[in-house]
């Protein structure tokens, strides 16, 4: 069916593209702020790479999987929403580098890619 493989091309793009994004900061803060603009705070970059870095290993672990798992479809979704909507606003406020806005259209091909999942996938289907 095609919404398998677009379930498992989505679980791999979202959890490669999210575990580079969530790695680079940690191995290498000053390349990451030369890209993405001054940080004051490392210490909450550092936190939500750790955190973005335990749903792309989560992301990724499911590819192995056959079966669409509705809670990390729910995890990927809401992640790529909460992205989308922090890297959009606080870009278009001047309070980060409009290059995260770059990122937020990333974010906006997973949400359509999720929210085609869960619409097309026939486990997902309310009588």
């Amino acid at each position: 069916m095609r919404w398998q493989k677009l379930y498992k091309l989505t679980l791999w793009c979202q959890g490669i593209y999210t575990f580079i994004t969530a790695v680079w900061p940690i191995i290498d803060i000053e390349s990451f702020m030369f890209i993405s603009g001054y940080k004051t705070d490392l210490w909450l970059v550092k936190t939500v790479s750790v955190l973005l870095l335990a749903m792309s290993i989560c992301l990724l672990i499911n590819t192995s999987s056959n079966r669409a798992n509705l809670p990390v479809i729910i995890l990927a979704l809401l992640v790529a929403i909460g992205m989308a909507y922090v890297d959009f606003y606080y870009s278009l406020n001047n309070t980060i580098s409009k290059i995260y806005m770059a990122d937020g259209f990333v974010e906006i091909l997973f949400i359509i890619s999720w929210l085609m999942i869960l619409i097309k996938n026939p486990a997902f289907k309310r009588d």
